[in-house]
């Protein structure tokens, strides 16, 4: 499945970032597979398995997160 990359500002999240990994593929396909963040700067970079990019910005939209870009990216390390 294809590995996107995508950065959105922080929208106030009902879930701790960790919880947000740990949730089973949604009804779109998509995944997380990390997320990295800075509060500081208020945003948040998202690392997601996602069938499209279509996917991910439907993904995004349920919490009312608008992502300035979306790659799809390949991993130089693979992950299990």
């Amino acid at each position: 499945m294809p590995i996107f990359l995508d950065v959105h500002k922080i929208p106030s999240l009902d879930k701790d970032i960790q919880e947000l990994i740990d949730l089973p593929k949604d009804e779109l396909g998509v995944t997380h597979i990390n997320i990295f963040y800075n509060r500081e700067a208020d945003l948040c970079y998202c690392l997601l398995e996602a069938p499209s990019k279509e996917a991910v910005e439907k993904h995004h939209a349920k919490i009312n997160a608008k992502c300035d870009w979306i790659n799809e990216v390949t991993m130089a390390k693979k992950i299990d």
